[in-house]
């Protein structure tokens, strides 16, 4: 009875930290960040990139390796993966984050994902 509500719990955790795709998470970091409009598309201000394919593939390679990283030790620290990315991704307290924005990263990259499922 125990190994089976123990499943039960690891499966709830494994659901709930990876319910989102890659491009889900991609996508919605990129209208959270402004979409088009945005002057550093995705957010990406820490490398150079040529075009949105680009800006694209840097914020997927980031997604995919802090999967990882929360997986190896990031779940320690936090409750799921996606308050690990924006630790990551778009720090609180950051000091390029002079009107300290990057505090409704999470909330509103939530919001995305929501809408497209």
């Amino acid at each position: 009875m125990r190994i089976w509500i123990l499943l039960i719990i690891m499966m709830s955790i494994l659901t709930t930290c990876f319910a989102y795709t890659d491009d889900q998470i991609a996508d919605a970091i990129f209208l959270a960040e402004g979409g088009y409009k945005a002057k550093y598309l995705y957010g990406i201000v820490s490398v150079k990139y040529k075009d949105e394919a680009e800006a694209r593939k840097i914020c997927l390679n980031t997604i995919r390796n802090n999967r990882k990283r929360y997986d190896d030790y990031g779940h320690k620290q936090y409750p799921t993966y996606l308050e690990f990315l924006q630790s990551r991704y778009c720090p609180i307290g950051a000091s390029n984050d002079p009107k300290n924005l990057n505090k409704n990263w999470l909330k509103n990259v939530r919001y995305f994902l929501e809408r497209s499922n």
